[in-house]
């Protein structure tokens, strides 16, 4: 019980975006969820104000598959993470799926499903924030080719938060340097 798997699809699949509110998580596998797509969307048709587009959700989806990562966390990061997610608020909620890792095990894992929302695309600064994860873990080349495809909105305004990101990027670069 000290630990909990956590299944992220997107922009946590950047270490730096995860680790800014939830120190523990720990990369366990890149991770396949078979029957399900990337959807973007708007909580009850509202941008979100942390991103100013549509966020990434998970939908079923026969046929389809959505590529993620498994972070093993402390569980004294649970309640951090909700409320990253929004939980609360009622925008994501905790969901359980089952996922192949590329070593062919199945993992059980808590990951996040948006409700009631409208369909709407994602700002060029998240779809970046999904994309450099995917790239920084090697998920498959022909999702991140899919990855790259996506429509964003052109949102050209200030992201706070992809500040702090780059921030965290840039004092890492230089630790290991």
């Amino acid at each position: 019980g000290c630990y909990f798997l956590y299944y992220a699809y997107g922009s946590n699949l950047l270490r730096e975006r995860l680790l800014l509110s939830n120190p523990s998580a720990v990369l366990c596998a890149g991770a396949r969820l078979q029957d399900f797509k990337l959807e973007f969307g708007h909580h009850q048709g509202r941008t979100s104000s942390v991103w100013h587009g549509g966020t990434a959700t998970i939908v079923q989806s026969p046929g389809d598959e959505v590529w993620g990562l498994v972070w093993k966390m402390n569980t004294s990061n649970l309640s951090s993470l909700d409320k990253q997610e929004g939980v609360e608020d009622g925008i994501y909620v905790p969901i359980e799926v089952n996922v192949h890792t590329q070593g062919g095990e199945v993992l059980t894992c808590r990951s996040y499903q948006m409700q009631d929302y409208v369909c709407g695309p994602p700002s060029p600064q998240y779809k970046k924030v999904i994309c450099m994860g995917a790239k920084q873990n090697g998920l498959p080349a022909d999702y991140q080719k899919k990855l790259e495809a996506i429509e964003t909105n052109n949102y050209a305004g200030p992201v706070p938060i992809m500040e702090k990101i780059e921030a965290a990027i840039r004092a890492e670069q230089i630790k290991s340097a």
